[in-house]
């Protein structure tokens, strides 16, 4: 992504090619000019997402392995690892302890911790990490597995407690709020807490929803004006927090 001195809109965690108006988003949100990066749910459509981006002035893509198709993409991994070396972003990585997933938490753990390493490896990786359900087996790897320093994580729509956050903070992750976090007793407990140097802004768009309709990038002010409600902090400021997070991000 271009750096930008202007104070711009971020949405860090989206899916751009899942929206059934896909071309349209894409360009609205470039002629929005918010800086966006969409998720790859799985090594094979990487090659899709990076061509829907890489002429964009804005929007970069991730390149993923979701830890809800791990059981049925486990093979993908080696894929995986032959794209890495074409991006810097990487994502949506981590795990899934929910009900539905838990039968694959073993394989999930398997390629999460191969994530880390090969990131940790290669060094200045940006990573969108998923952690519903088990925020602190989570932690436990990146502490393991991935050299702080070496590269950024980003919470991507963090459930886990405050301890969870802290201990977050320590190892030095960023947490991407989106409208869901938003609404929840625990998302705006974790929200209250943040501080404003380790916050960023998405949609997880399409899968999120504002009145049956699927968030996009464009809907980013609404989110800071949630979150300046919560912070009791100036729109501008938390706005101008998040630029500037976003931009040591891509130091």
């Amino acid at each position: 992504m271009t750096k930008n001195t202007q104070q711009m809109l971020i949405d860090f965690h989206c899916h751009l090619d899942l929206y059934s108006d896909y071309e349209s988003v894409l360009e609205r949100t470039e002629m929005a000019q918010i800086y966006t990066l969409t998720m790859t749910t799985t090594p094979r459509a990487w090659k899709r997402n990076f061509a829907l981006t890489h002429t964009k002035k804005y929007i970069r893509a991730a390149l993923g392995l979701h830890p809800q198709v791990v059981d049925k993409c486990f093979e993908e991994l080696s894929l995986w690892k032959h794209y890495l070396c074409e991006t810097r972003y990487v994502g949506e990585v981590g795990l899934d302890a929910s009900q539905r997933y838990y039968k694959s938490f073993d394989k999930q753990k398997y390629i999460f911790r191969n994530i880390l390493e090969h990131c940790a490896a290669e060094g200045g990786k940006i990573l969108s990490v998923h952690s519903t359900k088990c925020a602190s087996t989570v932690l436990d790897m990146i502490e393991q597995y991935y050299q702080t320093g070496n590269g950024t994580i980003v919470l991507h729509w963090f459930s886990g407690n405050k301890y969870d956050m802290q201990r977050a903070l320590s190892l030095g992750c960023y947490f991407s709020i989106n409208s869901e976090m938003v609404k929840s007793n625990n998302g705006r407990n974790i929200i209250s807490k943040l501080p404003l140097t380790h916050i960023l802004t998405e949609t997880d768009g399409p899968f999120v929803k504002i009145n049956g309709k699927p968030v996009e990038p464009t809907d980013i002010p609404s989110i800071i004006n949630s979150i300046s409600q919560i912070k009791k902090v100036f729109y501008d400021i938390i706005k101008s927090n998040i630029h500037r997070n976003f931009l040591a991000i891509l130091e």
